[in-house]
């Protein structure tokens, strides 16, 4: 068929891809889906096989409305693999059949028209389709309500999938189509029709981040169409006014402040809104004006209203998911669409650890959380304020009666534990009342009181764990850790889990002083962990790690260790290496070996073997996954090196004759190069770790594991994985002390890297910066004579960042380099005297006998070279606490 005649459909053919689509959407299970799909996708080798598509969808008045649907999404998803490829008169063929389907006369024809509009738009842009533009801006004129649903509906998915094409300037227009739009949009929104109110404020809502001129210049006109629209009878456009206020406060607060108080005064009255969509709507606007960091004052007036709204909508709704989830009996297994996915957080080294928010509870977000977490932010802004007017209604919910009422005396709680941070200060002093009532909650009748109240104690647990020191505030401790240990024992799932995740916070806070209670809290833990069914079962792992990095090396007694150790050596050899429930086990494995150190070493041979064998099948699966039998999964590779981690920090050398025995280097050193960020990343710790303990297996691969520390750094390296670049700096001077001169290949290398980032610091992560100048500094120490020559380069920033660093062994190995160079090359730190004088002066004291001793003789050293007051003119640069410091080098 030529292209260039106008093209025409062949009967067979319309006849045979329509009786297929026929098939496709019968709902008759004889009809083979597979099948159709086969010979559909023949049939898409055709070259014109999208105008047959275009055809039927928007011609074959014959056909019923579904085929003609199915026809237009199967030539939407097909464009978008084969558009650009078509021919240019095939092109212009399918849009040219779109066009008509605008004004079509049954609703889905038009919406579909609308969604295949806009992915041909994604594709060719606007410019490419000039007609399109005016026939929506026919149809939007032509009053029929048709034409100006079906064009409202194409114009509203093209802003809200690609906006941006509106507001660029499009050859042959003399303005942007945004501002062609623009004034039409604002016209819909006085429409008699709800649907097209609905899509024209959707639209002009979508501009609110891009914030093109068009929309500014007319930001009066906007803000008039919001309120009046405001109290619109459709409950999906008042939900849009809310979406358009919270995304101004957010983007754009100066164009409400002149309304503000009206927007409040309408917020707080939609909070109340009987469509819970809309009030979940209203309600982020509270949570988004205090995260503006917008003058609170303009809010205070308002709170005497604002927090009973809140405390009524943080009530369970009776449709609330989770009061179905309630009834689910502890002993009932869980489905796998029950199980959340999980995300192991890779092994970082150094000061500020990347913070993991707590909350792993991927729940639907709803009118109660919202609330919540408006109130938690509420009492975090105006802290003890809020209390006068909270805690009446908070005391009167709490002493509501009857099982009607339950819902009322959760909301209570779950009020306490958000101002839990916020109101601290004033809840201070009724804290023992609260919490002494708290604790019968714990064993209520209905299971998600039992849980909220296990959440509200672990946000008072800073609290309750300070009491300790007298016998009252010891009593109230332990009677919340056995009512938590209780409801860990729930037959509930949810109360289960909360039960658990409040004792992992208690866990933390009260640390060594848990152990006295070990074996009875070992014991309850175990219980659990016969119980649980697999998603919980992911908690009492987090709760045993939390434990042992909690107590410690009091955990290492064999009473502890034989209630604690079998079950898990159980659970570990029944899973597969290719099981995801291995993951949290690998984890809690991780925390006990650390915790335990050499007691680990008599369960250390098997964990360390499966660590290494998870870590051949995983890097085989990568290559072939067939002939490994599994598919390939880094995180099995990061846990497995972490865990190898915790092995080597708690055995120390002890792991030496386990790595002696096995491949783990040329696997590290795979592990090294990999393209996964959080692979690398964990391997440079575990590389770090093993020069540590062992750097004598590490030699025979020494060159190419410094080599591929040392390409971490480069600075477009470090832009992209920040935390890779960290570990592998830390692990380049772990080496460095341990094999000495055998690093000086690559000095200059690495030194050339370090350099630019401690002298860029102010943008980079803490622990980077610390990292770099120890690494220096050993790299210094090891090969002075080939760092010396470099000093002036770098001596002014480095100093500066090793003034930052706590006092530890590895800031004295940094200050061994900094006596090396200067031996070496002590004119190379004359210009930065001032900043290495700040540097010494950073040290609580050097506990290393002979590294204060170098200290006091380049001091010295400096005072005899600068003669005739050179030197009392450096001193009188210090301040007056640096000079104080420096006294002890009798300088």
């Amino acid at each position: 068929m030529a292209a260039t005649a106008t093209w025409q459909p062949q009967e067979q053919g319309f006849k045979e891809i329509c009786g297929l689509l026929e098939q496709q959407i019968s709902h008759s299970s004889s009809a083979d889906k597979a099948q159709i799909w086969q010979h559909l996708q023949h049939y898409s080798q055709f070259p014109d096989f999208n105008n047959y598509l275009a055809f039927i969808f928007s011609r074959a008045e014959g056909t019923s409305v579904e085929v003609r649907q199915a026809a237009g999404l199967y030539l939407k998803n097909n464009l978008r693999s084969t558009y650009k490829s078509l021919l240019p008169a095939y092109q212009q063929y399918v849009k040219s059949e779109l066009l008509p389907c605008l004004g079509a006369s049954d609703r889905h024809i038009r919406s579909t028209a609308g969604t295949i509009i806009s992915v041909v738009v994604q594709l060719g842009g606007v410019s490419g389709w000039p007609e399109l533009l005016q026939a929506l801006v026919t149809c939007l004129d032509s009053n029929d309500l048709s034409h100006m649903e079906g064009a409202m509906d194409a114009l509203s998915k093209i802003c809200e999938d690609i906006p941006q094409v509106l507001d660029a300037e499009v050859p042959g227009l003399a303005e942007r189509p945004i501002n062609i739009f623009l004034p039409r949009l604002f016209r819909f929104f006085q429409s008699p029709h709800a649907s097209l109110r609905k899509l024209s404020l959707g639209s002009v809502n979508q501009y609110i981040m891009l914030m093109p001129t068009a929309l500014y210049v007319s930001m009066d006109q906007y803000l008039q169409g919001l309120f009046i629209l405001s109290n619109d009878p459709n409950s999906e456009v008042r939900k849009l006014v809310c979406a358009a206020f919270v995304q101004l406060i957010e983007v754009r607060p100066s164009f409400l402040e002149p309304h503000l108080r009206n927007v409040i005064e309408y917020m707080l009255q939609v909070n109340k809104d009987t469509d819970d969509e809309v009030a979940l709507e209203a309600c982020e606007f509270w949570s988004a004006y205090c995260d503006a960091q917008l003058p609170p004052e303009n809010l205070r007036e308002f709170l005497p209203r604002l927090i009973p709204i809140l405390l009524s909508n943080m009530a369970y709704a009776d449709d609330d998911e989770s009061l179905v989830e309630a009834e689910e009996e502890g002993s009932q297994p869980d489905r796998d669409q029950d199980l959340k996915p999980r995300f192991h957080v890779s092994r970082f080294h150094g000061s500020d650890e990347i913070d993991d928010d707590d909350d792993d509870v991927v729940n639907t977000w709803n009118l109660r959380k919202c609330s919540a977490a408006a109130l938690d932010i509420l009492s975090n802004v105006f802290g003890d304020e809020i209390l006068p007017t909270l805690m009446p209604i908070v005391q009167a919910k709490l002493s509501t009666a009857g099982d009607d009422a339950w819902k009322e005396r959760e909301a209570a709680v779950l009020a306490l534990g958000a101002i839990g941070e916020g109101c601290i200060n004033g809840l201070y002093p009724h804290l023992a009342e609260i919490v002494a009532f708290l604790i019968p909650l714990l064993d209520d009748k209905f299971p998600l009181i039992r849980s909220i109240s296990c959440w509200t104690l672990s946000r008072f647990s800073k609290f309750i764990v300070q009491g300790i020191g007298h016998p009252k505030g010891y009593d109230q401790f332990d009677s919340v850790l056995m009512g938590l240990l209780r409801r860990i024992l729930d037959d509930n799932k949810r109360v289960q889990e909360a039960a658990c995740s409040a004792f992992a916070t208690l866990e933390e806070e009260a640390a060594e002083e848990l152990a006295p209670r070990l074996e009875i809290i070992l014991k309850h833990l175990m219980l659990a962990f016969g119980k649980y069914q697999r998603r919980n079962l992911r908690i009492v792992y987090d709760a045993i790690g939390t434990l042992a990095e909690a107590v410690g090396g009091e955990l290492n007694q064999p009473v502890y260790l034989d209630i604690l150790m079998p079950p898990l050596i159980e659970k570990w050899q029944q899973l597969s290496n290719s099981d995801k429930d291995l993951f949290p086990l690998l984890e809690c494995f991780t925390s006990i070996a650390h915790a335990l150190g050499t007691g680990f070493s008599q369960f250390a041979e098997p964990v360390f073997k499966r660590c290494i064998n998870i870590i051949q099948t995983q890097q085989f699966a990568k290559a072939d996954p067939v002939a490994a039998g599994v598919q390939y999964d880094k995180e099995f590779i990061v846990c497995s090196l972490d865990l190898l981690s915790g092995l080597a920090e708690g055995l120390g050398s002890g792991i030496e004759s386990l790595v002696s025995q096995c491949s783990l280097r040329d696997l590290l050193l795979h592990c090294c190069v990999d393209d996964a960020p959080d692979v690398r990343q964990s391997a440079f710790a575990l590389l770090g770790d093993l020069a540590r303990v062992c750097p004598i297996h590490l030699h025979p691969r020494l060159s190419e594991f410094l080599e591929a520390a040392a390409k971490q750094l480069e600075i477009s390296k470090v832009k992209e994985a920040i935390s890779v670049a960290n570990n592998a700096c830390w692990a380049i001077g772990e080496l460095a002390v341990k094999v000495r001169q055998e690093v000086s290949p690559i000095v200059l290398t690495v030194i050339s890297c370090l350099v630019p980032i401690l002298q860029h610091a102010e943008g980079l992560n803490k622990s980077l910066i610390e990292n770099s100048a120890i690494t220096l500094g050993r790299l210094a120490w090891v090969c002075p004579e080939l760092v010396s020559p470099h000093m002036e380069h770098f001596m002014q920033p480095w100093c500066t960042a090793l003034s930052m660093i706590r006092d530890d062994v590895e800031k004295e190995d940094a200050f061994r380099g900094l006596c090396a160079m200067v031996k070496a090359n002590p004119s190379g730190a004359l210009s930065s005297l001032v900043y290495m004088c700040t540097a010494i002066a950073s040290w609580h004291e050097i506990r290393s006998e002979d590294l204060h001793n170098e200290v006091c003789q380049v001091l010295h050293g400096y005072k005899q070279m600068l003669r005739n007051g050179a030197w009392d003119q450096c001193m009188s640069a210090l301040e007056p606490p640096i000079k104080e410091k420096l006294s002890k080098y009798q300088v």
